[in-house]
Formats: structure tokens, sequence, C-alpha cells
């Protein structure tokens, strides 16, 4: 395994490990993904080689404009991505050293919702919206446990609770539309954590809720995993909600992971131009009055990708290999040579991105 697959370890303090943590090895590993969409222009490369890995405890943000392909990587992961027009023409996705796209339907069935577990980031349209809030909680409960009615409500109770939604027992028999944007997402929250996964996977679990309400959101999903000692995997646009939460970082770009890194070293010294452009793109104090970069252009239609480097369009260090070469995810050294662990780019002039 090479410097750039290592895992980044947290500063907390470890939790007491969840049952079947003595598995040896990550909890998620994703090897060479590829994902397809037949469309009337041609077939969209939505997916094209990811490889990321998740252990136990551990939280990977994937970042990336919208089309990057970090929530169809996500819905591959899951099982729940509509094929057709959908196919994963290669890769592996282990979950505990079994390959899910080797499984039957009815075997990962039994892993989505008990093992993995999904936050949308659409919380008012993904919750049913003439069924309440305790209802849909405890379906969880009613068709995973057996359990009846009255001990299912009394378990959705328990978890608003524990998502601190004030007055639990008072709205429990509230519907979607009687709560604000924030309370909507943690009661999502609470469904994804009801039957205690190993793994959580929140796509855009903060979209539309303002700095206060995405702050609380973030916060609270930290503490939940570290208390359950979940894998959680955070896909977001926006780096300014991962700086204090996740513990390393994928950057995707057209379908592809661009750059690898631990959190603060990233946000420090970026090693690929798209991810100092993402950084440079982020409104600061100290530039008060001043214009607010952007990256220049479009991402690509994914089916007609760039050849060479799918960021060369936009790249102010694009040079004549960019256009032809696809550069690989390489180790990221010091000027002096020495390792930077779990850091990777793929761009052909990392060096003057990073050191210079």
């Amino acid at each position: 395994m090479t410097s750039i697959d290592k895992t980044v370890g947290k500063v907390s303090d470890v939790p007491a490990p969840r049952r079947g943590d003595d598995f040896e090895g990550p909890l998620l590993e994703v090897r060479d993904l590829h994902v397809e969409f037949k469309t009337r222009d041609g077939v969209a490369k939505a997916v094209n080689g990811v490889n990321y890995t998740v252990s136990a405890g551990e939280t990977l943000a994937v970042l990336g404009e919208s089309g990057s392909g970090k929530s169809v990587t996500a819905q591959a992961i899951m099982g729940i991505l509509d094929m057709p027009p959908g196919r994963i023409p290669k890769g592996e996705i282990f979950f505990r050293g079994e390959d899910m796209l080797k499984m039957s339907d009815e075997e990962r069935r039994k892993i989505r919702g008990r093992k993995i577990a999904m936050i949308f980031q659409d919380a008012l349209s993904s919750l049913n919206p003439v069924l309440s809030v305790g209802y849909q909680l405890g379906e969880m409960f009613r068709v995973h446990q057996g359990l009846s009615k009255k001990d299912a409500r009394a378990r959705a109770i328990e978890l608003m609770d524990r998502v601190r939604i004030p007055a639990a027992r008072e709205r429990v028999g509230d519907y979607p539309h009687q709560f604000s944007g924030g309370m909507r997402q943690r009661i999502m929250i609470a469904m994804a954590l009801a039957l205690e996964p190993d793994l959580i996977i929140a796509d855009e679990p903060t979209t539309a809720l303002d700095v206060t309400v995405q702050a609380q959101v973030m916060d609270l999903l930290a503490e939940l995993q570290r208390e359950y000692h979940m894998g959680l995997i955070l896909i977001t646009h926006d780096l300014g909600v991962v700086a204090d939460v996740a513990d390393k970082i994928a950057v995707m770009y057209a379908g592809r992971i661009v750059e690898t890194s631990p959190v603060h070293e990233l946000y420090k010294r970026p090693a690929h131009p798209y991810t100092r452009g993402l950084l440079d793109s982020i409104p600061r104090l100290d530039q008060k009055g001043q214009e607010l970069y952007a990256i220049k252009g479009l991402p690509p239609n994914l089916t007609r990708i760039p050849s060479g480097c799918a960021f060369n369009p936009r790249c102010p260090k694009a040079q004549d290999i960019c256009r032809t070469d696809i550069p690989p995810l390489l180790p990221v050294t010091e000027r002096d040579g020495g390792e930077l662990v779990g850091r990777g780019s793929a761009c052909h002039f990392w060096k003057e991105t990073i050191h210079g």
C-alpha cells in the first residue's frame, strides 16, 4: 500500500470499540470504481477509477463541484443507482472485506440501513410529507427489528431526543413541513443512526441551511460519530464545512480523485491547482472589498471529457503534457524528498503547486 492510502488517526481520544471492530482492515475500501450512464448525447463517464478507504472512527470528506462524481460514488456504494441507465463496468467495493458488487440484492439489502446508512441532502423531499416523523423513524424498528408500534414510537422519541429535537415526545406526531430545515436534517440523521450502522454517508447534509445551523448540524454529526465510533463519509462542495470535522480529504474532479490529504495539510498547502482554486474561492475577512476569485470556465461535459488531465482547459498551469497524458495520483513529498503521509496529487506539476 502506498503512502497516499495510509490512514490518518484522530487527535481526540478513541472511543471504546464497537462490536465487530476486531476486523483487521478498513470498514470500506473502494477500488478502481467506474460508473457510467447511457444518455442521448452518449455515455457519460461519471466515475473514472476512484480509490479510497474509510476506517472505523474516521471521517473522510469528499470535495468537488457539482458533477464531479461525489454522489454517484456514494450511490454505487449504497447500491441505489438506477441501472439502467447507470452501469458499473469496472471496480470493487469492499465492506469489511466482502465485495458488495458480487453480493445478491438480498445480501445488499441486509447491509443497507443496518451496516451502512445514508443521509440525503434534501431532507424535505427525502421525508414522506403525509406521514409523521415518528412513524417514519419507527418504521426502521418495525421492519428491521420487528418491534410493536408502541415500542417503535418509544424508540423514535429516544432518537429525536438524541439528536436534540426539543420537546420530542410532544413533536413525534408532527409532519415534516412542521419542522425547520435544521430540525428536518436532524430527523434524517436520526433515521441514519436508528440501527447503529458501522458507516454513514452524509451527502451534502448542510445544503440550504444558514451558517449557524450548518455548524450545529456538523457538530452533532461529529459528536455522534465519535460516540458510536462509526466511519463517516462527508460529501460536500463547501471546504468551510469540513475543516473542523474531517480527518482526511479526497478532492474529485470529472469523476477522478485529483488530491488526497490530511485535512489541515490540504488547507495549508494544496498540491493540485484545482484544490488551490477551490480554496482561493472562499471569501476571507482580510480581503474585504476585493473581487472574489473564481475558477475560470465550467466543469467538463462527462460525455466529452478532455484528453489528458480533465482540468487542463481551466488550469492556469497547464502545459502540453497536461493535454495529452492523464496524471496518476502520486505520493507528495517535501522539497528534500521526505514523505508526507496520506498526501497524493494527480498533477504533472504538483511540486510547483505545493512548494511554489
